[in-house]
Order: C-alpha cells, then sequence, then structure tokens
C-alpha cells in the first residue's frame, strides 16, 4: 500500500470512528468547549503557553528549548483538562498556581504532561517566577509536579515531586513501569558545576544532558544515557520500550572551524580535562571523526570525504539504561534521502542515494520529533518531520511502522499529512496548493481519532508586532484532522473554542504585553493503561556459551562491573557490516586470522584494533581569559583510569585501543554513565571504519552486537549475522579472572543483580 493510501485509509477510519465535531457557539475564555466528537470518550489534559515569537532556543523550539528564561518561555499559561461534554477546568490555577494580568513572582508556565498508568494523576514541568520590577534579573528552572483530582467533581491538587535534581530543568517526565520518574534534565552527567551547562555539538548552545530517572521516595537518581546534544520527549511504549528522540551530531566543532578560517568569532579552546580547575590549553584540537567537508586544509593530501550528520531520530532504551540504540536498529541508511561516502580512493564505497540503494522504505525524513505510539496500533509511532530552525518544531506530521519484531530494512515510514507541510514558504510565495499548515505534538487518540496541535502558517516563525507588544506569526491550536481531497489528512476542527489572555512582564529592561490567544499544545489523554512488562537486556547463546566454558557466573562479573563503573562491550566480528553500507570500507580481514568477510573484489582493508573515543567536556568558549559558563563534549581516545587496568596492554596499536581477536571478535571494558564511540583501525592504527553514533553503557552492562554496522538481514557478502562465541570475550573473561582472582564455579545466577537477564 502507498503513502498516501495508507494514510487515507487511516483517515477513513478515523472519519468512521469520530463522525465530525459539531460546530458549537462557544464565548472566548469559557470553561465550555465544543464537544468531542462522537465516539471520543476520555478527557484530555493539555496545556496553553504565551506565545514567544522567536525560534533559537526557546520552549517551543527543536533544540535547547528547556531553558525558562523570560527571553525562553512566556508566563501565563496553564495545565487544562477537557471533557467529552465540552466542559474544562484550569487545574493549576484551581490548585493555587499561577496569575492573572502582571506576571510576577507567582507566575507560572506549564509543558510536558503525562498521565500515571491509573489515569487519576499526572506529572508535568513547572516554572514559578519571573522578575517583579524593571532590570530584574532571575535564575527559574523547570521543575517536576503531580496533579492529582483530575475526574469532574474533584479538586486539582499540585506538589512538587521531592528529591529531583535542583538548581535544574528538569522536563518531560513520564511514569516508568515501577512508577520510577523518567524525565530529560540539564543537570550535569556526574552532576559537577562547573559542567553547567552542557553544550551542544552544533551552535554550542546549552542542552539537556539525557535521559534521568528518579525514585521519588528515596531519592534514587540514575542517569540512563549521556546524550551530548541532548534528548527529548521520552515514552515508555507497550512493549516496555523507552521511546525517545535524540539529537545525533557526532561530528568535528563548527564553531572551533570557523575560529580558524574566519577569525576568532567564538574563542573556542580547550580545557586539559573535565575537572574544575584544569588549565585551558591554547589549542581546540580534535582527534575524531574525521573533518568536516569545509576544513579543505586537514582534509588535503589525505583520501577523506569531509564528514557531517545532523538530525534527530527516534531512539531506544530499556528503564534501567541498557541497551542504547536507534529505534529497532533504524539509521540513516533506512530514513535519509542521501549521505557521502567515507574516503575517496575506494571505487567500491558509494555516496547513499536513497533512489537507488534498493531499500524497502519509500520516503525519506531528515527528523522524527514528538513521537507517540498509537494505542490502537502497538509499534506504530507518529511524530513529526520539522526544519531544525524557524517552525517551533512544527511541519508534516509522519509514522513508522516499528514494532520489535520488526526487521529494520523492512520499516516504512508513512506521509499522513502532505509533505508540503515539511516545508517553510519563503516570504512573498504563494503556499503549495497542498501546504495545510504546521502541525506539532500529534496525539492518535484510543477511539481512532488524531489530533495535533496546529497553525495555519507556512512561512517562518516571527514577530509581527514589537518586543514590547508582540503579535507572533504562529498560532498554535488543537485541532482533529479530517481527510483532504488529496488523500493525506489535513487540520479540521479545533478542540476548543479557543483560550484567551491578557499578560504583561518585564523582560527585563521592557515591560512586554500580549493580549490574544493562547498557544495550545502537549495534549495526553487522560485514560487507564496496562503497564507493560519490564524488558531487560539478554545476553545471547554465544556469549552464555563463553561464560559457561570459563565457569564464570556473568552476574558476578556484571556486580564486579557495576562496583568500579564498567561495562563490557562485545563484537563477534568486526570484518561484518549490513549490506546496504555501502559508504565505509566493507572489504574487510583479520590479517593471519580465521575472520574475513569480502563484499565486492578491490581493495581489501586489514584489521588490528579498535579504537575507542569517550565523550570528554573539555571545549570552552569565547576565550581560556573569559570563559563562557558550561563546556562542550569532544571526542578524546579512552583514558578512563578503571577501563584502561581492566583491558589488556596494547602498545602495539592507537591510544585507547584494544586488539581484535584472530576471529575477528572484539571484547572491551569501558565506562559506564559517558557517551562512547569507537573505530576499527588497521595495525598501523589507519582508521578504517567509524562509529557514526554515541552510545551510553550501564554499570555492570554487558553489551553485544554481531558487527560493525548491526546486520539487518545479511551482511555484505551475502551472509547471516555473526553467530560465533567470540574469541576476544574468552580473552577477557580469563584476563578478569587474573586480576580480580573470582573463579566462581556455582554457574549461572538468576534475578536482578545486574539489572539484566542471562538466558540460555
Amino acid at each position: 500500500m502507498t503513502s498516501r493510501a495508507r494514510g487515507l485509509a487511516w483517515a477513513l477510519a478515523l472519519l468512521v470512528a469520530v463522525g465530525m465535531p459539531p460546530a458549537v457557539s462557544v464565548g472566548q475564555g469559557s470553561d465550555l468547549a465544543p464537544p468531542a466528537p462522537e465516539g471520543v470518550q476520555y478527557p484530555i489534559l493539555f496545556v496553553t503557553q504565551v506565545p514567544i515569537p522567536g525560534d533559537f532556543a526557546t520552549v517551543g523550539s527543536v533544540f535547547a528549548n528547556h531553558m525558562a528564561s523570560m527571553q525562553q518561555v512566556g508566563r501565563g499559561g496553564d495545565l487544562w483538562i477537557r471533557y467529552p461534554n465540552g466542559t474544562q477546568r484550569n487545574l493549576t490555577q484551581e490548585a493555587g498556581y499561577g496569575m492573572t494580568g502582571f506576571q510576577g513572582a507567582a507566575a507560572i508556565s506549564v509543558r510536558d504532561p503525562a498521565v500515571h498508568w491509573d489515569g487519576t494523576k499526572a506529572v508535568f514541568s513547572m516554572v514559578v517566577g519571573a522578575p517583579t520590577q524593571q532590570y530584574q534579573v532571575g535564575t527559574w528552572t523547570w521543575q517536576l509536579y503531580e496533579v492529582t483530582g483530575l475526574a469532574q467533581g474533584q479538586t486539582a491538587h499540585v506538589t512538587k515531586v521531592p528529591n529531583q535534581p535542583a538548581n535544574a530543568n528538569n522536563v518531560s517526565p513520564i511514569y516508568g513501569t515501577d512508577d520510577r520518574i523518567l524525565f530529560t534534565s540539564d543537570r550535569p552527567r556526574n552532576g559537577a558545576p562547573h559542567l553547567y551547562p552542557q553544550l551542544d555539538e552544533y551552535e554550542s548552545t546549552a542542552t539537556t544532558t539525557g535521559l534521568w530517572s528518579l525514585q521519588p521516595a528515596t531519592g534514587d537518581l540514575r542517569l540512563l544515557n549521556h546524550a551530548p546534544s541532548g534528548a527529548f520527549t521520552p515514552i515508555l511504549d507497550s512493549f516496555g520500550r523507552v521511546v525517545f528522540t535524540r539529537w545525533d551530531h557526532l561530528q568535528r566543532d563548527q564553531q572551533a572551524d570557523t575560529d580558524v578560517l574566519a577569525g576568532n568569532t567564538y574563542g573556542t579552546f580547550n580545557y586539559a580535562d573535565e575537572s574544575a580547575g584544569a588549565l585551558a590549553l591554547a589549542n581546540r584540537d580534535e582527534v575524531f571523526p574525521e573533518p568536516r567537508p569545509v576544513r579543505t586544509d586537514l582534509l588535503a593530501g589525505t583520501n577523506l570525504f569531509g564528514h557531517r550528520i545532523n538530525h534527530f531520530f527516534p531512539w531506544q532504551i530499556n528503564e534501567d539504561g541498557t541497551e542504547e540504540e536507534t529505534l529497532n536498529h533504524i539509521g540513516r541508511h533506512e530514513l535519509h534521502s542521501y549521505f557521502e561516502q567515507s574516503l575517496t580512493d575506494d571505487p567500491n564505497l558509494d555516496e547513499f542515494i536513497a533512489d537507488v540503494s534498493g531499500r524497502v522504505n519509500p520516503n525519506d525524513i531528515l527528523n522524527f520529533l514528538h513521537l507517540r505510539e498509537d494505542p490502537l496500533v502497538p509499534g506504530r509511532y507518529v511524530g513529526i518531520e520539522a526544519p531544525e530552525f524557524a517552525t517551533h518544531a512544527s511541519g508534516q506530521v509522519i509514522a513508522l511502522d516499528a514494532p520489535p519484531s520488526l526487521r529494520p530494512d523492512l520499516a516504512i515510514l508513512d506521509y499522513v499529512t502532505h509533505p508540503a507541510t515539511a516545508t517553510v514558504v519563503p516570504d512573498g510565495q504563494t503556499p503549495p496548493a497542498n501546504h495545510s499548515g504546521h502541525y506539532r505534538d500529534p496525539l492518535p487518540l484510543s477511539d481512532g481519532a488524531l489530533l495535533a496541535a496546529h497553525t495555519f502558517e507556512t512561512r517562518a516563525a516571527g514577530n509581527l508586532g514589537t518586543r514590547a507588544n508582540p503579535i507572533p506569526r504562529y498560532r498554535f491550536r488543537l485541532r482533529y484532522l479530517t481527510t483532504a481531497a488529496n488523500g493525506y489528512l489535513t487540520a479540521g476542527a479545533t478542540f476548543t473554542s479557543g483560550i484567551n489572555e491578557t499578560v504583561s512582564w518585564w523582560d527585563p529592561d521592557v515591560l512586554v504585553s500580549y493580549s490574544g490567544e493562547l498557544w495550545e499544545w502537549d495534549a495526553v489523554e487522560v485514560r487507564p493503561r496496562t503497564r507493560p512488562a519490564r524488558r531487560r537486556a539478554v545476553l545471547a547463546a554465544s556469549e552464555v556459551a563463553v561464560f559457561a566454558d570459563e565457569g564464570v557466573a556473568a552476574t558476578a562479573l556484571a556486580r564486579d562491573l557495576r562496583r568500579r563503573d564498567l561495562a563490557l562491550m562485545v563484537v563477534r566480528d568486526t570484518t561484518t557490516r549490513d549490506e546496504l553500507d555501502r559508504q565505509q570500507p566493507f572489504n574487510l580481514r583479520v590479517p593471519g586470522g580465521t575472520a574475513q568477510t569480502l563484499g565486492a573484489g578491490g581493495k581489501i582493508y586489514d584489521l588490528g584494533h579498535l579504537q575507542i573515543y569517550q565523550g570528554d567536556q573539555i571545549r570552552g568558549m569565547y576565550g581560556p581569559d573569559t570563559p563562557g559558563p558550561g563546556r562542550r563534549v569532544l571526542a578524546q581516545a579512552l583514558h578512563d583510569p578503571a577501563a584502561l587496568a581492566a583491558n589488556p596492554p596494547n602498545a602495539a596499536g592507537p591510544p585507547g585501543s584494544v586488539a581484535i581477536a584472530a576471529d575477528g571478535s572484539v571484547a572491551a571494558f569501558v565506562p559506564a554513565h559517558r557517551a562512547l564511540a569507537w573505530q576499527t583501525t588497521e595495525p598501523d592504527g589507519t582508521p578504517v571504519v567509524r562509529e557514526r553514533y554515541w552510545i551510553t553503557f550501564q554499570p555492570g552492562e554487558i553489551r553485544t552486537c554481531d558487527g560493525c554496522h548491526g546486520v539487518n538481514n545479511v551482511n555484505q557478502a551475502g551472509g547471516p549475522p555473526a553467530a560465533h562465541s567470540p574469541e576476544a570475550l574468552r580473552q577477557a573473561l580469563q584476563l578478569w579472572e587474573a586480576q580480580t582472582g573470582h573463579l566462581f564455579s556455582d554457574g549461572f545466577e538468576t534475578g536482578d543483580l545486574a539489572a539484566w537477564t542471562v538466558v540460555q
């Protein structure tokens, strides 16, 4: 079925299920909204936001949307609930939060509600406070709150979640299967204040540091992944996966490149290390990955194409932070339309062009934002394809089928609204006939309807008024989607009659006043849901056999690794790659060994080492004499003392490397709670295949993969994924036993000692 046909089928089912909402005349600001379409039976939580015309690092932006200054998020919005009969309640106002008119010390803004499994309460983010007089500059942060009393006839009560990170922005909370609260935060990875804020890899703008997990009663706080450019809007899907959007931008610093090529514009420099008293160095050196295309000076005389990567993709992780990977292992080959090969002198390597690649998915995207799972189709994720600037993260509604059982190369992406809705129309140009405006925060309802925040604006965001009296171009209203004549979905009836406010605030020198409609977004259905089974990492049979042969209890090893804040990564065969990946070398062998996988004639690359890089916050801004707050992550050769002590010496290899075994396998002890990347190298240290994503491991995690680009179906030679027992793991276990004296003969332990399960 074509994308258009699938969208049409969904739209027809929607209309049959819910009908068209009747026209209802309701006064502005009334507590009564239009009744829900016939068949819609559950209340909806949503938030209102005072519009902010700008779209760089503001509350509605694609990235850096987590900050709470007066320039980044207005005050005067609220948390609302709307019932199927049209009744509305302002929950935050009812609970005693917020102000009308002038926004001062008790002013609020609200975002990101998520409903508990039993449907009786919700967790959300709220910032409290604003300047009380001109020129007053304050520091405010988003914090987590819970609301109860959601049923009609009850009274709303709002309480602050205890033991959450203070002096940090905590946003996008959800409930875990065990009632822990999972959320994103800009708390430093290790809590060190001097590393605040973490700066992203693109604009060196403050970003969230990753996903976090909190047990409010005890204050037990855990970092689930370290995201150098940020993680966004997690959900817990029906399969027990934490699915979220992550910004993937593992490339060299563009600000540093500008400093070199166009003068010292940004003042980029390196610190000697991550410590608070680290020496500021007179260099901005980078070692991984290869240079960007703009650095022709660094690329001259090499066989390298410049490397670029910049997208927002769906990712998955277990609730305990283990097994981080792109959703279903779907990557650029499945979703992008084009990217370059890595080397210039190997005719076997091609640039990736989707139309001639032979992949199954006919539709491409650059970004996947605001994802939600369809409650009627488990494993179907609805989201937004939007540009990174100019639209307040709004664009085209898209959908991706990716249940855990689906092979990634078989995943199909659907265009739900017309592709024109992903574009920004330049000023002065007529929008395409199929451009129905921009969409964000899509919400598939349990009764078949699809709700989304929508604006009819097709141009870039902007201010049609003044700083003191802003008139935003973008006006977001929640709307039900319906079927257009072209077969795609389009904006239909409004969800509310519109909610108006007149507010003012100090910014901090100018008194800003806004009067008009508030934005409506962040809708979520209020209903009980079944808690999914908690997912745990599984140790595959290939590795189980090695543990059994060596008489080592995997859980005992995991306990020791947790004590040392380490993990163990295992690759069965570094010479195997997915058949579709022809952008990096794929004729690979281990010289003198048994591993060799050839996908074509021509040059063969010898592999000797796996070089590991850790993400260190050592890049400073604005010069070593007047550095700005926070630091950006740079890739540095593995130097974590505990990891180096656990791994065998590899004097013949490059810094931070381990040797590749004769069967192509690798096993390396690596630091937990820190973003890592790696590359295979030739025996002399020349890089061959580079990892393009950051990956985080949890303490005690034993993580395995079949190859250096995991095989979706068959490898480059048409063979199956590697399934042999890795010799490098055997060597690692023997080394661990020799180092620790831990000799175990009690077989495989059970339980949750390492937060993962061993199966035989």
